[in-house]
């Protein structure tokens, strides 16, 4: 313990040199010489190339005076001319070279400047099959009529559709010009104005200044409509109200966490519905946070989704991790912050029923991942997918630490910490560092006998969950402990289960703690009863269908594939691949599915479901 102490205390007085966490191993540019402060787009949107086309001009900031080079990370763009200024002078065309493409990082595009220009201006085109875009067919839409695009940027996917420095730890404005066809509505992470009119030619400002994984932009048959002055959805026509209802106390949740941890500082907080295809539940772009259609359940069960990408707003877009390595500092102070909301409008009970589940899935995890993985405090790996840090580690264990130092200071001392956190570091970029040597002089120094130096690197730097961590139960779990019990030992049968008050929280419990496997005539038992094949219920049929599959009941196959098909959230149709892909039978099934709903997925789904499969078909046959 002693030696965890010793760290700690290593940590807070290296030099900054030698503890230098926002260096970003992912990322071509160097921020050290000169830094992007503000972006101007000047972008097309071609539905039929496929294709953003136009400017991006870049107002630089140098650090280095001798420095000449500007390095940024592109992937897939064709740049066709660069040029430079200063001030309003003429522009002046400029050399530029544009790298091998590496696989993962895409291609360094170095500009070589005879002296310190102020702006830099990139002529470009993006590439059809750009990692960050999102084109859909008027067919893949709710309408049938318009076509429907959309970017998912993070972790270094804007770098696919926008030349900058694809780092978190640069930070900048942008303004843009987006021309589209008159029928189609434009939005991005800026100042959407939702009595805009439809025209074709939209303007964004985006005044506060954002890491390059927040640009966003969409485009389609979107409409407006309110839930309160400062909130409302985005959505095609025919999802709209559904969706306003369903978080309909959006208005709530900001209040709530305005009480906890501070002004909203972003003016409007609006939500874009997205099509299916969107690979994440949501994405927390500034101002817009783009949402997944999949979490309209209505019985507004799953709204967490709502609290976590708003907490966002605090964590994450006001105070971001520097690099990938502390993707906790986003990810961890969201899901906490999460949870607070959800207890203070729907009640501790609910609260920690989520806490509960989302353990339960991080135990899972961290039984296939390796232990240095396993740390809240990543270490450098050179030519890593930063993707690999967007688990359950940075989410879970992350929240669940800060659980554990709420606990141990109180409430009454660790929200106005948590607040003094936002508010010192706002629209900034920090590190793990900075985060614990604010955690020694405002919270640790003050109380110095509620938390050891070495308890909280065992949080920082160990794999696992520490033996001191605190426990969370909940009582209706236990009653959904004893259902399951009484029909697995077939003292009662399904149907004669007490479940008509449970919520989706209780379900995906009841599910996960089934056996791996099951005779199939018990599955069919349990379909009879509660009707989970062709639920609509996403998190439910998570778990549901690769149940099936490996208890073999192929009645679920189905449903299971249309599912499948209609479905581009990873979260979700991930595991029921993973159950397919561990038999040859399925694996020729999962293939079959997969080449029809390929064209529906986003770059993102698609590259995770081809690994998948690619791995199954290489291994031994079983």
């Amino acid at each position: 313990m002693r030696c965890l102490s010793f760290l700690l205390a290593l940590l807070l007085t290296l030099p900054a040199t030698a503890q230098d966490r926002h260096a970003d191993e992912h990322s071509y540019a160097q921020p050290d010489q000169v830094r992007i402060r503000d972006l101007g787009l000047d972008l097309a949107v071609d539905f039929d190339k496929r294709q953003l086309a136009g400017t991006a001009t870049l107002q630089l900031e140098w650090a280095n005076e001798a420095a000449r080079e500007l390095v940024l990370d592109t992937r897939d763009l064709a740049i066709s001319k660069v040029e430079a200024r200063t001030g309003k002078r003429k522009w002046r065309e400029v050399e530029f070279a544009l790298a091998e493409r590496d696989e993962r990082f895409g291609s360094k595009l170095t500009i070589t400047l005879p002296r310190q220009y102020e702006q830099v201006r990139i002529a470009y085109a993006t590439s059809p099959q750009a990692s960050g875009l999102q084109w859909l067919a008027p067919s893949m839409t709710s309408g049938g009529k318009t076509p429907f695009m959309f970017s998912q940027s993070q972790a270094i996917h804007a770098r696919s559709w926008v030349p900058l420095q694809d780092t978190p730890s640069v930070r900048f404005t942008y303004t843009a010009c987006i021309r589209t066809p008159a029928e189609v509505m434009a939005l991005m992470s800026a100042d959407n104005d939702p009595a805009a009119p439809r025209d074709g030619d939209y303007t964004f400002t985006m005044p506060q200044a954002i890491p390059s994984y927040l640009m966003a932009i969409a485009a389609g048959d979107l409409v407006f409509k309110p839930i309160s002055g400062r909130a409302g959805v985005w959505a095609e026509p025919q999802v709209v109200d559904k969706a306003v209802k369903e978080f309909e106390d959006t208005e709530k949740m900001i209040a709530v966490t305005e009480s906890l941890y501070g002004p909203y500082r972003w003016g409007r907080y609006d939500l874009l519905i997205l099509p299916p295809s969107f690979p994440f539940g949501g994405m927390e772009n500034p101002r817009l946070s783009f949402i997944t259609p999949t979490v309209i359940a209505g019985d507004q069960s799953l709204v967490s989704l709502i609290a976590h990408e708003l907490a966002h707003s605090w964590s994450g877009n006001l105070v971001t991790n520097a690099s990938w390595k502390d993707m906790w500092l986003n990810e961890g102070f969201t899901s906490y912050v999460e949870n607070r909301i959800v207890e203070a409008l729907y009640g501790k009970e609910r609260a920690d029923m989520e806490f509960v589940n989302s353990r339960n899935g991080l135990k899972a995890e961290m039984a296939q991942i390796p232990p240095e993985q396993q740390v809240l405090m990543l270490p450098a790996r050179v030519g890593s997918d930063p993707e690999d840090a967007l688990g359950a580690i940075a989410y879970d264990k992350g929240a669940w630490f800060l659980q554990f130092l709420e606990l141990r200071f109180g409430r009454e001392a660790f929200d106005p910490f948590l607040r003094a956190w936002f508010d010192g570091h706002a629209f900034q970029s920090a590190t793990s560092e900075q985060f614990l040597a604010f955690l020694k002089s405002e919270l640790m120094a003050k109380n110095p006998s509620a938390v050891t130096e070495a308890e909280v690197m065992a949080w920082m730097t160990a794999p696992g969950i520490p033996d001191f961590a605190p426990a969370t139960e909940s009582p209706r779990f236990a009653a959904v402990d004893a259902a399951r019990a009484d029909w697995l030992e077939d003292r009662k049968a399904a149907r004669d289960l007490k479940t008509a008050a449970w919520t989706t929280q209780e379900w995906v419990y009841f599910l996960e703690g089934m056996p791996e496997t099951m005779a199939p005539e018990r599955l069919v038992e349990l379909d009879q009863a509660f009707r989970f094949t062709g639920t609509g219920n996403g998190e439910i049929a998570q778990r549901w269908y690769p149940l099936s599959e490996r208890s073999q009941y192929f009645e679920a196959r189905p449903a299971m594939s249309l599912f499948l098909r209609k479905i581009g959230r990873r979260k979700l149709i991930m595991p029921t691949y993973e159950a397919l892909a561990a038999t040859a039978d399925g694996l020729a099934f999962a293939s079959q599915i997969y080449l029809m709903a390929k064209p529906g997925y986003h770059p993102i789904t698609s590259a995770s479901v081809e690994a998948l499969l690619a791995k199954a078909k290489a291994a031994p046959a079983q």
